[in-house]
């Protein structure tokens, strides 16, 4: 029979599925600031964090439910070549295929979009920007300066935060947004939704507030760190459950197990 720890499980496969939004305090407030932010007569705007504080899945979630009300376009995923890139925009600003075995012009392009301000008004959320190089960047930036196109850049955080120093960011970005990680008590919640939303009712209830507090201390209270660990839980309680069921606990998950899961995960060490 299989185990009741399997859909547990999945339901902490990293996805940024827009099903799989989950509303918390911090998350609306960051969809409203970023929402008003769009609002403003802004050529760009910066949503950074670190990975796995929700960036990708928030431009997921504001493209979803803007899209019958604005012009936005969510580029997922980095384009390998400035060709293509350049491609994929030529589509969106001039809703054309661009003709075989040929390439943008990018000052034609320039005036195309000089010639649209005033008359569309073109959002562009860019996920994983961090992956475009500066002078990709520096084209970007003139292409907002037409006013006809907004760009949302969403970058990674590093360690020296040095990524909004760059060069081509100076001066440049009028907004900035930062996503940090989840709070305990964002987390909890977190957790605890994400199992209800799958009917999970038993299982949500197993993870008590002490559990929740050494997650949160394991995961530091980032989203994608704290998918892996519950994933990694329900793996081991799903194992035990299968072959040797007298060793759980169903009431709740024990210490021993969320030990285990950091332990093969690399939070703690032996």
């Amino acid at each position: 029979m299989k185990s009741r720890y399997s859909a547990a499980k999945n339901v902490f496969v990293d996805s940024i599925d827009i099903d799989d939004y989950i509303e918390l305090n911090s998350s609306v407030t960051a969809y409203q600031q970023l929402q008003h932010s769009m609002e403003k007569p802004l050529k760009m705007i910066l949503l950074f964090g670190r990975p796995g504080t929700g960036k990708s899945i928030l431009l997921n979630r504001i493209q979803e439910k803007l899209k019958y009300q604005k012009e936005i376009y969510y580029f997922d995923t980095p384009a390998p070549t400035e060709k293509e890139f350049f491609q994929k925009l030529f589509k969106v600003l001039t809703e054309k295929d661009l003709p075989k075995n040929t390439e943008v012009n990018f000052s034609a392009l320039i005036d195309f979009c000089k010639n649209l301000r005033g008359k569309r008004e073109i959002i562009i959320l860019l996920d994983e920007a961090q992956m475009y190089g500066a002078e990709m960047m520096e084209k970007i930036r003139l292409l907002s300066d037409t006013r006809a196109v907004k760009f949302v850049v969403s970058l990674h955080k590093t360690e020296d935060e040095d990524l909004i120093a760059k060069e081509h960011f100076k001066s440049r970005i009028w907004e900035v947004i930062e996503l940090k990680n989840a709070t305990n008590e964002d987390q909890t919640a977190y957790v605890h939704k994400k199992l209800l939303k799958k009917n999970l009712f038993e299982i949500a209830n197993s993870i008590k507030a002490k559990d929740m507090k050494l997650i949160h201390k394991f995961t530091n209270g980032n989203y994608r760190e704290c998918n892996k660990l519950m994933f990694t839980i329900f793996e081991i309680c799903e194992y035990y459950d299968e072959n040797e069921p007298s060793k759980i606990n169903y009431s709740r998950i024990p210490q021993k197990i969320i030990e285990m899961a950091a332990l093969k995960l690399g939070y703690i060490h032996v």
